[in-house]
């Protein structure tokens, strides 16, 4: 285990909205380097950066044409190498987006992959054996090329599925996971990992990571045969190199080398309870919502299993939001934010902050680019200052990547920076007070002290800590197994011994 995760704090970069500094409407690594001192100020010591290589964008780099390469969009290899260096100099960590499961059409591999002649790369990609004969349960494209078969693809036309070949063969095209050509797919993308890793790179998030083999059992064995091998290689050659999966399944992931999972904002799942649940009848009912009158244990009922049974093996990630999710204050004020980023950063694990979420960014409903559909309006331009684009670029409005928030209260760096009480300045609290106490890391003991069912406050211990959780509109009660004295707090409390009353939207730290 990276000895760095445990006090790990991660900040998100979608490097197209981030910050531009060739006015050409677009974030570059240029801007991302310019930033960091910001970044370090906020207090996150860890970066995930969205995939930023060689792509034609028809889903916003998640189609790579070419993994070894910067797109130019963002600047050049040399500028990364150098990112890495700053970053290092300020003791922030990088990770990058490795997507391992398709690349672009337009990738070198599966040009060679189309030809009629049999090549190194015919079996990179699934094919069948005829131009007619698709595949059953999955996605695919025929009559694209000289070769007779159709070939998976994972997401979108412009995405051909790589080989990591098939568990439970049922076709006579389908490799089993042990062939030579699928163990090079594997081997290929260890080289992809070594070449970043040698550069600087600290590591990888990884894209759709349970999505390698197909046709796998329920428990991802296959899958996870080929992560477990990956993870050998970084024990061996790279120990202090990081991978994050987005698998969210715990019991799989980290029993298959990850050293984290996200928590992802699956429908019904114990984290969508907390702050996204208001896709079932009868309005929002996040807990953490302060009219919402959620139920903690729905969350807990989720959680707690995953955690208890994988709490040696690695870190549940919680995110504030991400590239793929509305942004949390599309349904919460700052203050509700403020309850729940507090909660996110003193649970057990390693938190994510979504750039802009700092500031309270809101959703935009707004056209798609670049494949993004729904999940475009999560991804508009960095907000920080009034300057022209609000300090994003220089460049003509008409060109940006992607519209600002055209509203005369949108959230900026700067306007919540010199508030006291912004919930910038709260989160940079909240992020010194988990670096400042180690019982609030990644691995700092988790027990339930006070729950119950559609009732406040949630009280929680971390080690010798105590965290009280009062998200609702009504003032809350409740008796502390012990006195305690308060460390930090938001909003109203009062503390006489063990009796701890909380009124409407509060949290506190005690010890």
């Amino acid at each position: 285990m990276p000895s760095w995760l445990k006090d790990a704090v991660f900040y998100e970069i979608y490097p197209q909205s981030f910050k531009d500094t060739n006015e050409d409407g677009i974030g570059d690594i240029n801007g991302i380097i310019e930033k960091l001192d910001y970044i370090k100020d906020l207090g996150c010591n860890a970066l995930w950066i969205n995939p930023c290589y060689d792509s034609p964008f028809k889903d916003a780099g998640y189609d790579v044409r070419d993994y070894k390469k910067v797109a130019p969009r963002y600047g050049s290899n040399q500028d990364l190498y150098r990112l890495f260096g700053e970053a290092h100099n300020r003791g922030i960590k990088v990770l990058l987006d490795l997507v391992p499961g398709h690349t672009s059409e337009e990738h070198k591999w599966f040009q060679e992959s189309k030809k009629a002649e049999k090549n190194e790369y015919s079996n990179r990609y699934v094919w069948t054996n005829g131009a007619f004969q698709g595949i059953g349960g999955h996605p695919y494209i025929g009559g694209e090329a000289d070769r007779d078969g159709c070939y998976m693809l994972n997401f979108f036309k412009c995405q051909p599925a790589l080989n990591y070949g098939f568990l439970n063969r049922t076709e006579d095209w389908q490799l089993p996971p042990d062939h030579p050509d699928c163990i090079a797919t594997r081997e290929a993308l260890k080289d992809i990992m070594r070449f970043w890793l040698d550069h600087g790179c600290d590591g990888f998030r990884v894209d759709m990571a349970d999505s390698l083999v197909k046709e796998d059992d329920e428990n991802k064995s296959a899958t996870g045969a080929v992560w477990k091998n990956i993870r050998e290689m970084m024990d061996k050659d790279y120990p202090e190199a990081a991978l994050v999966s987005e698998w969210s399944n715990p019991y799989q992931s980290l029993k298959s080398g990850f050293h984290c999972d996200f928590y992802l904002d699956h429908h019904g799942n114990g984290y969508n309870t907390l702050i996204r649940d208001n896709e079932t009848p009868g309005g929002d009912h996040s807990f953490l919502k302060k009219d919402g009158h959620g139920d903690i244990f729905r969350f807990l009922d989720d959680y707690l299993p995953k955690y208890d049974n994988t709490k040696d093996d690695g870190y549940i990630s919680f995110f504030t939001c991400n590239h793929d999710t509305p942004r949390a204050r599309r349904t919460l004020g700052y203050d509700e934010l403020k309850i729940a980023y507090a909660m996110f950063l003193t649970l057990p694990g390693v938190p994510f902050i979504y750039y802009g979420d700092e500031i309270g960014m809101r959703y935009l409903e707004i056209p798609t680019k670049e494949g993004g559909f729904a999940r475009t309006g999560s991804r508009t331009p960095m907000q920080w200052d009034h300057s022209k684009n609000m300090g994003f670029s220089e460049a003509p409005e008409d060109i940006l990547y992607l519209p600002l928030d055209p509203a005369a209260d949108a959230p900026t760096v700067d306007d919540q920076a010199s508030d006291e009480n912004s919930l910038y300045n709260e989160v940079k609290r909240l992020i010194a007070l988990r670096h400042q106490y180690t019982d609030l890391q990644a691995d700092g003991s988790f027990e339930v002290i006070f729950a119950e069912k559609e009732a406040f406050p949630f009280v929680y211990k971390r080690g010798s800590l105590i965290v009280a959780i009062n998200p609702s509109d009504q003032e809350a009660r409740v008796s502390l197994p012990e006195s305690a004295s308060a460390l930090f707090q938001i909003g109203d409390i009062s503390l006489n011994g063990k009796e701890l009353t909380m009124k409407p939207q509060s949290f506190v730290v005690c010890k």
